[in-house]
Parts: C-alpha cells; structure tokens; sequence
C-alpha cells in the first residue's frame, strides 16, 4: 500500500512536471504513517511494567535491620493489603517507598513505572504521583491548611493554580468529606482531631491525583462513620482514575470491609511471609497472626 502511494505521488510530480511536489508528497506520506506508528506505539499496553515493583529490598535503621528481601509487585488499578502484628515493619516499608531519608536502603531496589526512584528525594517521588497518607500527620502551625494545599498543587504541576479554579476543588472536596469547612482556614492540622486529620489526608488525595496511593493506618483516629466516609471517598476516586494502585497498611481487618484488596500481604520477622487473595483476611480475624512467622512464601499471584 505504501509503494502505491509512493508511486502515485511520483506520478502525479511527473504530470505537473515539478519534481518539487513529488518530493514533497512523498515525504507528506513518509511523516502520514511516522505519526501513524507513533500513535499505535503509544496505545500499545504496557507489557511487564508494574505501577510499583519492589526487588530484593532490605533496609535498616541505626544499624539495625528492620526489612529483609522484600519483594512485591503491583500493578495498575491493584489494591493490594500490607497487614501483619505491630511493629513488623510495615510502615517503614511506607516510609521508604516515599524516600524517607531516615531509614536506609542496604539493598535491592524500588522501580515506580519502571524507573527506578531510590535516588529521588521525596518531593520528586511526589510529583511523579506517589502519596503517603500518614498514619499520624504532622502539625505545622502558622501555614494554613489553603495555603499547603494551594502550594502543593502548584508544585506538582508546576504552574500556579487559580484561586478560583482552587476554591471549587476544595469545596467539593471538603464537602464529599462532610468535613468542618472553617478546617481550611486554621493552621495545618493544629487542633485537628484525629479524624479531621485523616479526612485532610483524603482531601489532598482529591486535589493532588497521586496514581499510587499509600494508606498507612487510615483506620487509626476514625470512627465507624467517618471510616465508612473516607473509604467512599477513595473508592470514588479509583473508580473515577483507572489507573491507580492502592497500597493499605493495617492490622485491623476492618478497613478491608471498604477497601477490597485483590491480594494481602502478611510481613513478619522482617519479611513478606505470606500472599493470598482476600480471603485470609477472615483467618486473620479469626486467629491472629501467630501462624504466620515462618518465611515460605505462599503466593496465589
């Protein structure tokens, strides 16, 4: 088919009697299916590429190793469960995905989209779409709570955001979150009771669009009401961006009655010792961890 066309044009130069439109026809038709195979390569799925992909990670602190080779991979639109006793090292493995500078990486490596993130600084692993809803929010007084939020849009996509187009955002946010509207005004966080603090983190989460989330302990400061809110609220933003994975933290199997995960883990003595599908979670309920200390890896992946 290409030939033809080729011909044609070349036919149609010799006609006119000016070789200049030959050339050019030729080359309108070379750049027609450059942009074509192009376009094709850019729908084509991803193949192998997992949204997040952990190697081989082990990682310390003060000397002391608190994760050993842990590996796991998630894909796009997966949520996945990281459960186990407390003090196993499950928010650690949080904090490090995020790039907390405390905790150090002896070995392995994390790979976001493919690309390797360990020598990224967190406010880069940010902007690249990762977001750590933290177990307990840090309180800064004397910057708003619209002035961090304002800033933390503008820097992830590096323009300005307009006032108004902000303030439509936060409405709507705040009020799928039933949250106290006067929230917005005061100091980050300060005097915020544990539940404010947990619906601020699902509202950054509304306004910033992360493409892999990280919810570490959301369930901890909630009652059964505001659980039921928050959980809704993140539902509708999956369900609304196909293409985000969701990573939740917890030792209470409750959560995961509003948050379904396709596949949980169990980490203990330092390890992913255990992955199933989300039917451990009633063995959890049931008997606890205390069978799950061995480190043979029974995946159903």
């Amino acid at each position: 088919m290409i030939m033809r066309w080729d011909i044609l044009f070349k036919w149609l130069g010799r006609l006119l009697n000016y070789k200049y439109i030959s050339n050019l026809l030729t080359l309108s038709c070379f750049f027609y299916w450059l942009l074509l195979v192009i376009s094709v390569i850019i729908l084509l799925p991803r193949g192998d590429i997992m949204k997040l992909e952990i190697k081989n990670l082990c990682v310390e602190v003060d000397g002391k190793i608190i994760l050993d080779n842990i590996n796991l991979s998630i894909g796009d639109s997966e949520i996945h469960a990281i459960m186990g006793p407390n003090g196993v090292g499950k928010s650690t493995l949080s904090r490090v995905i995020m790039g907390d500078s405390r905790y150090k990486v002896i070995r392995g490596d994390i790979l976001f989209d493919g690309k390797s993130i360990l020598k990224l600084p967190v406010n880069e692993r940010s902007k690249m779409g990762i977001f750590l809803a933290m177990q307990y929010p840090l309180e800064i007084d004397g910057v708003s709570n619209q002035d961090f939020l304002r800033t933390a849009i503008s820097n992830k996509d590096n323009k300005r955001i307009g006032l108004y187009d902000f303030i439509k955002k936060c409405e709507s946010g705040i009020n799928d979150l039933s949250m106290n509207k006067e929230l917005i005004h005061r100091s980050l966080n300060v005097g915020f009771s544990g539940g404010e603090k947990k619906k601020n983190e699902v509202l950054q989460i509304k306004l910033l669009e992360p493409t892999l989330i990280i919810l570490d302990e959301l369930d901890s400061g909630l009652d059964v009401d505001s659980l039921k809110i928050v959980c809704k609220n993140i539902n509708d933003y999956i369900n609304t961006h196909k293409e985000t994975s969701l990573i939740i933290i917890t030792h209470y199997p409750m959560i995961l009655n509003y948050l379904k995960p396709n596949y949980v883990h169990i980490i203990n003595n330092k390890k992913i010792v255990k992955t199933a599908d989300a039917n451990i979670i009633d063995d959890i309920e049931k008997n606890g961890y205390s069978k799950y200390t061995d480190n043979s890896i029974d995946k159903v992946m």
